[in-house]
């Protein structure tokens, strides 16, 4: 193939040279083509060259150059070099942060991929600027929607910081996600960092950094190092020697994890009751200058989480929820007044304190503006004193009266410190420079939803349930506390009848067993909680509650038809040709999934089956043999196209990117439903080839969860554009149903 390239240039000193050919700099213009670019400075070589240009020019089957051509030229002719990072750190206004886009253009994101959209490059730049501005910090909780790419934002966040600061960078996470942060960092930011693996750390390279101890956490090979929140779940020594040390910026990832113990009715007014991840959160706030919290659910089972969010970030920070005097420092007053349960104050001391402490910054509106030069208030003093509302004049004082209302909708801690888009909003809001949708439509269409649905037990299966029914509400007599204990074999039956058979089986022998084969405990209830809720129960069984198990464990044995569900799940890959679009099965249960993989591959015995489970249970299932596979290598697998079935427990669900496969079953309903977004979130996101993606919700005939699915049709249909925003105790339902309290739930 031969494509021309030619053009005349014109010297600053009116002397003109002419060339014909380009060479390309790349590997293949070296090594596998002919390249040639010739000049000629002579009359006649320019003349010639000029008239070819003049009559391509003017042909009348020129097209006019698009106006990006021309913007883009326009770019290019005004190109500067900035020599090295400290120049282009230190080439900017006073009090404002460089200009992001030589170092983002640089990055492979640029170079390779498509870049940032616009929602993605607002973050990084609110960051940037917070953290190079007046105030010197950016304190937020980035709370997207799953698949909307928030470990790009903050990990490009981070980039920056770092490379106009001098300290550490740390980021938090769960271990499933350490591997991937890395791997974004290095793919698509050539960005250098490494993971703690518990003994040592890790680069970007794989080469290891052996270290003495746990204090060795303290001497990270790189800049931006990556841990995981399991160390101080677990209260791990090395976790503490974090506290030693002064950063940059943090960033926790998945930060619902960090939670109360005390959440419950009317207890928002009590003192946080920290679990581990909170309290040293806490801490560690105090040690950085920067802190990015990442959640897609920032409230999980009540509103006062998203207060417990804003208060780790405002430890050390004033301009976040003000000083220890701010009336945003109550959490049941603050969230009475932003949730409408409370009526807005109208006497003016009152009012100034809500607006005082702390008061938004004059960009935020043109009133904050006016405030601050009456009251000669720099944008860098977060909190004004209270008797400075005897300085503002009558005209100012009504000004306060009426921004108010307003301050209390748009401008209040929780709207200024999280930033949350949904897919809806993105894919509905217009670009004004391309007409186009900001995220491109990826419609999802839910299934299984009708009563109609509810897979059908037959007569031996509901016997068994309803054993199962009167043991859980046996022990719920005899227990107090811990709803997940009284109610961990309808979890398990509600998942399957081989996960509810094997449960059943160990609770005869050992509850222990049972306890630490829990996949998602530290997901549920924040890790610590989990021993605390059950070290005070009593796992020996009464005679009454045992004749029932054992009952049940007969009733299952005695008979061997297969499991509906699983005729629902083959009507769905093999008939509905779920399979050719790429399908992953969520359950609560390893149980669950190991089965489904063998009656599976009973019937694909050619189709590889991917089991994504825990570190040392994960592998590939193919044609009835087993093959332990690593988590990083199924996904690797799964994106480059060679698995397009994937069986995974909820530890596939925070952080996974599976965005080529198109098609979900959820084998059980999670009993907390934010699962159901994480779930979703694995397949829309960004990057989905598919318009549409599909998901079937499967639930069996009159279980605990078809009655909570009648009782809250209305809710769990809008569940995915609602979630984080859900007041309800959602989990309490599932317990009260389960546990015979029906007329609770009505």
């Amino acid at each position: 193939m031969i494509h021309g390239k030619a053009g005349v240039i014109t010297l600053s000193d009116g002397s003109k040279t002419s060339f014909l050919g380009s060479t390309n700099e790349s590997k293949s213009g070296w090594q596998l083509n002919y390249e040639l670019l010739w000049e000629d400075s002579s009359p006649d070589a320019v003349a010639w060259v000029q008239e070819e240009f003049d009559s391509l020019w003017g042909s009348p089957y020129a097209m006019p150059l698009a106006q990006f051509v021309i913007q883009d030229l326009e770019r290019l002719s005004k190109r500067s070099v900035t020599r090295s990072v400290k120049e282009w750190a230190e080439d900017r206004e006073e009090k404002a942060a460089p200009d992001a886009a030589p170092v983002l253009i640089e990055t492979p994101v640029y170079r390779k991929e498509a870049g940032l959209w616009e929602h993605q490059k607002y973050f990084v730049k609110l960051v940037f600027d917070a953290h190079s501005g007046s105030r010197g910090r950016a304190r937020f909780v980035l709370a997207d929607q799953v698949g909307l790419g928030k470990t790009l934002q903050l990990a490009m966040s981070a980039l920056l910081i770092a490379l106009t600061g001098q300290r550490p960078i740390l980021v938090i996470c769960p271990k499933t996600l350490t591997w991937q942060w890395q791997g974004e960092m290095r793919d698509l930011l050539d960005m250098p960092c490494a993971i703690w693996n518990g003994r040592q750390w890790v680069d970007e390279r794989g080469i290891q950094h052996p270290a003495l101890g746990p204090e060795g956490i303290r001497k990270c090979p790189r800049r931006v190092g990556i841990v995981s929140s399991g160390l101080i779940t677990h209260g791990s020594e090395s976790a503490e020697h974090l506290l030693g040390l002064h950063y940059d910026c943090v960033i926790l990832d998945e930060a619902h994890h960090a939670r109360r113990h005390n959440l419950g009715e009317n207890r928002d007014g009590e003192m946080p009751d920290p679990n581990n991840l909170l309290r040293f959160m806490y801490q560690l706030a105090e040690k950085t200058r920067s802190l990015l919290l990442a959640t897609a659910t920032p409230v999980q089972l009540r509103p006062v989480e998203a207060w417990d969010l804003l208060d780790v970030l405002s430890r050390g920070n004033d301009s976040v929820l003000g000083n220890m005097f701010s009336r945003w420092r109550s959490a049941s007053e603050a969230l009475g007044l932003v949730m409408g349960r409370s009526n807005l104050p109208e006497d003016d001391n009152s009012i100034w304190e809500w607006v005082r402490n702390p008061l938004p910054p004059k960009q935020e509106h043109h009133d904050f503006e006016i405030l601050r030069r009456r009251l000669e208030i720099p944008d860098e003093i977060s909190v004004v004193p209270g008797d400075a509302v005897i300085r503002l004049r009558s005209p100012d004082r009504d000004r306060l009266k009426r921004l108010f209302p307003r301050f209390i909708r748009e401008n209040n801690p929780f709207i200024r410190s999280i930033v949350r888009r949904t897919r809806e909003q993105l894919e509905n809001q217009i670009d004004p420079e391309t007409s186009e949708p900001l995220l491109q439509p990826i419609r999802v269409t839910l299934l299984g939803e009708e009563e109609r649905d509810a897979i059908l037990l037959p007569p031996y299966l509901r016997e068994a349930y309803e054993l199962a029914e009167d043991f859980c509400q046996k022990l719920g007599e005899r227990m107090r506390g811990s709803g997940f204990m009284k109610t961990l074999l309808l979890r398990r039956m509600g998942s399957s009848m081989h996960a509810g058979l094997t449960t059943a089986r160990k609770m005869l022998e050992s509850w222990t067993a049972i306890e630490l084969e829990e996949e998602d405990e530290e997901q549920l209830f924040g890790g610590d909680e989990v021993g605390n809720a059950t070290a005070d129960l009593s796992k020996n069984l009464t005679s009454e509650e045992r004749g029932l198990l054992e009952r049940f464990v007969v009733a299952l044995e005695a008979n061997q038809e297969r499991d509906p569900k699983y005729e629902r799940v083959r009507e769905l890959l093999s008939d509905s040709g779920w399979l050719r679009f790429g399908c992953i099965v969520f359950s609560q249960y390893r149980d669950s999934i190991q089965w489904l993989s063998e009656q599976l591959t009973e019937e694909l015995p050619d189709e590889p089956i991917a089991l994504y489970s825990g570190p040392n249970t994960s592998g590939i299932m193919h044609g009835g043999r087993w093959k332990p596979k690593s988590r990083e290598a199924l996904k690797q697998m799964v994106m480059g196209g060679q698995l397009r079935l994937m069986l995974g427990t909820d530890a596939a669900s925070e952080g996974l990117n599976l965005q080529r496969l198109a098609r979900l079953i959820n084998l059980d309903l999670p009993w907390n439903p934010t699962r159901l977004e994480q779930r979703k979130g694995r397949i829309q996101r960004i990057g989905q080839i598919h318009d549409t993606v599909e998901i079937y919700n499967m639930r069996y005939k009159d279980s605990v969860e078809d009655s909570v699915y009648d009782l809250l049709s209305s809710r769990l249909q809008n569940i995915y554009a609602l979630f984080g925003q859900i007041p309800d105790v959602l989990e309490d339902v599932w317990i009260a149903v389960a546990l015979g309290q029906k007329g609770t739930t009505s």
